[in-house]
């Protein structure tokens, strides 16, 4: 007798209930596309067959967490509800001050506000895309410095979300006093969902310390990041979960969450740190902009179910199949031929748009142009991260991103395995006419996070 794994991913629960799914023709796909300005996020939700746009939100909550919501306590000011939500945030983030919003924007919004302004610097190993506009807003520049493997899609190394240390301390040799603080994103995900090695953390937090800034955390997908840590990182193969988000929360003097990924709820988020002073000048703001500290822009109700989900996040049953779901969709796209980031990430695959289209210059976004094909092809909604994305720079010029990525981020205990293996087939299929796709131009795109709500169509 051995306890060897099968072979077989199986979803560790029971489907609770259904939601039904509209089958579309291809026609009908093509005529919807053209309607949406060949922008995804302006697709009508029923409209979609797999929706992969983001993991954001459009996971399942579990009947624990339906049953948490029942508890949920709607009074203004101090409710249980936030009592038990900050108990089991500070489980897992030990920091003083938690300021509860109603999504990791709303706390990006906040912090860089109360910290930054015109001719400040915010380092990153890479930005997302609210990050960065949330830091250019105030006046102040977001910086990249990832490790040189995370710029290539193909290089395999265990950590491509690492920052680039010694860019770090370079910068701040030469700009400590532009620097309000450091941002290390856990998962990385513009640069294809890749973890961030505790030794990395640590390496990030040294320099901190020799130049007296605060280091803080973009957590979002910091439970899938430490799962990495576990199984890659030696030293760490018989750590619990929660005690490796424990020790990641440690090195870190506050973090920003969006609660609707790791945590798993469909709404919310935090601001969390240990200065007081910043805490202040942050609470002052979140009761101008998000409500009273003790519900941040939430109901009650979804501070219950963000405390179920923190304490669901970090179980390594479902941590197990989570990842594991990702790597079967990203393997059979590697067998395929499909070009792709790899190692897998813990939460989408994400494919080299750049290297499968390499007849499509960067400025005709190759990223968004396939990601339609995917969409007229089997109703399959992804993500373009590339130059749509972070391609237009505050000044209004544009250049080429570094990469033209297209995720496939898998919502959290949504899809089952037949669902990824038609995934499979529709990237699969579009690939074998890869050369036949052609480029798009935008007709209409707004100063900032044009991939929202800008308006393409066909390059010519």
């Amino acid at each position: 007798m051995t306890d060897e794994p099968f072979r077989t991913i199986i979803e560790p629960f029971r489907i609770h209930s259904v939601e039904p799914v509209r089958l579309t023709t291809r026609a009908q796909r093509a005529a919807a596309l053209a309607a949406a300005g060949y922008n995804l996020f302006a697709l009508p939700a029923e409209d979609v067959l797999i929706d992969l746009l983001t993991d954001s939100g459009t996971g399942a909550m579990s009947a624990e967490q339906w049953a948490a919501i029942q508890r949920g306590n709607e009074a203004y000011a101090g409710a249980p509800s936030f009592y038990r939500f900050r108990e089991a945030v500070t489980s897992l983030f030990p920091f003083t001050h938690v300021l509860p919003a109603h999504q990791g924007r709303a706390a990006e919004k906040i912090l860089f506000t109360a910290a930054c302004g015109p001719g400040m610097v915010v380092p990153n190993n890479t930005h997302f895309d609210t990050t960065r506009a949330n830091v250019e807003f105030t006046g102040a520049r977001a910086v990249d410095l990832p490790v040189p493997e995370g710029l290539r899609p193909a290089a395999r190394h265990p950590f491509k979300g690492n920052m680039d240390v010694a860019a770090l301390e370079r910068l701040l040799s030469e700009r400590a006093g532009d620097v309000p603080l450091v941002m290390l994103t856990v998962t990385n995900n513009s640069g294809g969902g890749q973890p961030v090695s505790m030794a990395n953390v640590r390496a990030v937090r040294e320099v901190c310390d020799r130049f007296g800034k605060p280091l803080f955390l973009d957590a979002c997908r910091i439970a899938e990041n430490a799962w990495f840590i576990r199984v890659r990182e030696p030293g760490y193969q018989d750590r619990a979960v929660a005690d490796i988000i424990r020790e990641m929360a440690g090195l870190a003097d506050g973090m920003t969450m969006s609660a609707k990924k790791d945590p798993l709820a469909n709404i919310g988020g935090w601001l969390a740190m240990n200065d007081g002073d910043l805490a202040m000048r942050c609470r002052n703001l979140e009761i101008l902009t998000e409500g009273f500290p003790t519900y941040g822009g939430l109901a009650g109700r979804d501070l219950e179910a963000i405390a179920q989900g923190l304490r669901e996040a970090v179980d390594h049953d479902y941590l197990r199949y989570r990842v594991r779901s990702v790597e079967y969709l990203g393997e059979a796209l590697e067998r395929a031929g499909v070009p792709v980031v790899v190692p897998f990430g813990g939460h989408a695959v994400f494919i080299d748009a750049r290297a499968m289209l390499p007849h499509i210059d960067p400025l005709a976004y190759p990223g968004q142009a396939l990601a339609c094909a995917l969409y007229t092809e089997g109703g399959v909604r992804g993500c373009e991260i590339g130059t749509v994305m972070f391609g237009l720079r505050p000044d209004g010029t544009e250049t080429a991103a570094p990469m033209d990525l297209v995720r496939l981020a898998i919502p959290r205990r949504t899809y089952t395995q037949s669902h990824i293996d038609y995934v499979i087939e529709v990237v699969t299929r579009v690939a074998e006419r890869a050369g036949r796709l052609s480029g798009l131009r935008i007709v209409s795109q707004p100063g900032q996070l044009r991939h929202f709500t800008a308006r393409f169509a066909p390059a010519g």
